[in-house]
C-alpha cells in the first residue's frame, strides 16, 4: 500500500504536466480565423435554403414580410430588413436601399455589418470602400465596450470584414472569446452574476450563432448551468396574459413601473426565443421552446418584428408542449435571486416573479408591484407559497414547498417546527430558502437566523 502511494506521488507532477500539455494544445488548436463564405452572418445555406422555402410556398410569414417590403412600410430596422428581403429574393432595388441606408448611417454597427454581409455582391467598388471604412472605424471606437449589444455588434462586424481583413477579424474575435467571453463574462455566470439584462438575450443569441457558423465555436460550453436554465426562465418570466395589439397578440415578459408594456421588449423576447430554437432544436428544453411559438396568434406581423420572425421560426420542426413543463423556477446560484412561478400554464393563471429584489405578482389580468411587507401572507400558486414571514403556522392543505424571500444570502438559519428537531438551512446567492414542509396537522413553524449573522429585514 505505501509503496502505491510512493508511486502515485513520483508519477503526478508527470500526469499534471501532460494534462496542461493537453490543454495547452487544445487552446492552440482552436482558431479564430474565419473561412466561411458570405454570407457569413446568421444566413448558413440550410437557414436560406430555408427561407427560400418559404418564399415559394407562400408562407403567413412570407406573405406578412413581402407586404410590408413591396408596400414600401417604414421598418424601424431598415438596413437589417432590406437586406434580408435582397438575400432571399435578389431584388437589385432592396440591395440599394439596404446600402444607401448602411452608407449614411452611423449609429448602428450591427445593422452596417449585416448589409456590408449579405449584399457583398451587390455593393460597387467605392460603396464597398466606404463601408469596409465606417466598420473599421468602428471597431477601432468601441474596443474597449464590454456590453453585450456592442460586443455582438463588435463580433458581427468582424466576421463581415474577414475576406478583406482577416487579421483585423481575428484579432477582434480572439479578444471577444477569450478575454471578454471565457475570462469574464461566463464567468461571472458560473458564478450566478448575469452581466446583462433580459432584453439583451437576442444580442447574445446572435453571438452564438455568428461564432458558432464562422469558428466552430460554441460559447454554452463555458458556461452550461445558465444556458440550461435560460429556457424555462423566458417562458416563465411572461406575464399570464396576453396582450392584443393591432397586428397580433404579444406575450408580455416581466417589466416595471406604471405603464402599458413596451412592445418592443416582447418583440426581442420572442425573437430571441426563435433564435434559441434555431441554435439548438434537440434540446428538450428547446422543444418546449418550440411549443411556446408555434401559435400563429403571437407570429409577429409589424414592421420591426416581421423580419425577426421570417429569418428564425422554423414552422416545420416540431414542438413540445410547454404545459408539460414545471410550474416554478428557482435558480439557488443567481445573486439578486430569482424565483418565478404560476398556478397553471392557462391564460387566467396567477404569476408570481422575484428577479434581481423586485416583487411582482399578476392576477386577474391586473400586475401588482409588491413589497416584502406584501407577502408576510403567504402567497400560494398550486405547488407552491412564498412568503417573507418567518413565523407562520403550516396546515395539512398547504403547499409543501414554500419559499422565504428576502433573507440575507447565503447566511445560516435555524428551522424549528414544532416536534420536530431544529435543523440548519442556508438561504440561496438570492437571499431565498426554499423549504419542504409536509405536515399531517397543522404545526408552527419558525425560521431564526443564527446567531452569529445579522436580521434579513
Amino acid at each position: 500500500m505505501r509503496l502505491a502511494v510512493v508511486l502515485v506521488l513520483m508519477l503526478l507532477p508527470g500526469i499534471l504536466a501532460a494534462q496542461d500539455s493537453s490543454a495547452a494544445t487544445s487552446s492552440e488548436e482552436e482558431s479564430f480565423r474565419v473561412y466561411t463564405e458570405a454570407p457569413r452572418l446568421f444566413l448558413n445555406a440550410r437557414r436560406l435554403r430555408l427561407l427560400k422555402r418559404e418564399r415559394e410556398r407562400e408562407s403567413i410569414r412570407w406573405q406578412q414580410f413581402e407586404l410590408l417590403m413591396t408596400g414600401g412600410a417604414a421598418m424601424p430596422e431598415p438596413g437589417f430588413a432590406n437586406a434580408l428581403f435582397y438575400r432571399v429574393t435578389g431584388d437589385a432595388q432592396a440591395a440599394r436601399r439596404a446600402i444607401e441606408w448602411a452608407l449614411t448611417s452611423d449609429a448602428d454597427i450591427r445593422q452596417q455589418a449585416i448589409v456590408y454581409d449579405w449584399c457583398s455582391d451587390a455593393l460597387t467598388a467605392p460603396q464597398s470602400e466606404s463601408l469596409r471604412a465606417k466598420l473599421t472605424q468602428s471597431l477601432e471606437r468601441t474596443a474597449q465596450a464590454a456590453d453585450l449589444p456592442t460586443v455582438r455588434s463588435r463580433a458581427l462586424a468582424a466576421i463581415a470584414l474577414a475576406g478583406e481583413d482577416a487579421d483585423l477579424a481575428e484579432r477582434v474575435l480572439r479578444g471577444i472569446v477569450l478575454e471578454w467571453w471565457r475570462s469574464s463574462v461566463s464567468q461571472d455566470l458560473k458564478r450566478g452574476r448575469v452581466p446583462f439584462q433580459p432584453d439583451d438575450t437576442l444580442a447574445l443569441l446572435e453571438l452564438l450563432h455568428a461564432t458558432r457558423d464562422n469558428l466552430k465555436i460554441d460559447l454554452r460550453d463555458s458556461a452550461p448551468r445558465f444556458f440550461k436554465n435560460l429556457p424555462a426562465f423566458e417562458l416563465l418570466r411572461h406575464y399570464p396574459s396576453p396582450w392584443p395589439a393591432a397586428e397580433n397578440e404579444y406575450r408580455i415578459p416581466m417589466y416595471s413601473g406604471k405603464r402599458d408594456p413596451d412592445i418592443r421588449q416582447s418583440v426581442l423576447a420572442r425573437a430571441a426565443e426563435l433564435a434559441l430554437v434555431a441554435y439548438d432544436a434537440n434540446a428538450t428544453e428547446h422543444q418546449f421552446v418550440q411549443g411556446w411559438l408555434i401559435h400563429d396568434r403571437f407570429l409577429m406581423r409589424s414592421p420591426f418584428g416581421i423580419p425577426y420572425e421570417f429569418l428564425w421560426a422554423n414552422p416545420y420542426q416540431p414542438g413540445l408542449s410547454y404545459s408539460h413543463m414545471p410550474l416554478s423556477f428557482h435558480d439557488p446560484e443567481k445573486e439578486g435571486g430569482v424565483l418565478l412561478a404560476r398556478s397553471t400554464w392557462d391564460e387566467d393563471a396567477s404569476w408570481f416573479g422575484y428577479v434581481d429584489g423586485q416583487i411582482q405578482s399578476f392576477t386577474q389580468g391586473r400586475r401588482t408591484e409588491l413589497s416584502l411587507e406584501a407577502l408576510e401572507q403567504p402567497l400560494r400558486l398550486g405547488s407552491i407559497a412564498v412568503t417573507s414571514r418567518l413565523d407562520l403556522t403550516v396546515g395539512p392543505e398547504a403547499p409543501e414547498m414554500f419559499y422565504f424571500i428576502g433573507l440575507k444570502p447565503r447566511a445560516s438559519y435555524e428551522v424549528e417546527v414544532e416536534g420536530e428537531e431544529k435543523r440548519e438551512e442556508q438561504a440561496d446567492a438570492g437571499g431565498i430558502l426554499a423549504l419542504k414542509l409536509p405536515l399531517r396537522a397543522e404545526k408552527p413553524v419558525r425560521i431564526r437566523v443564527r446567531p452569529r449573522s445579522s436580521n434579513h429585514k
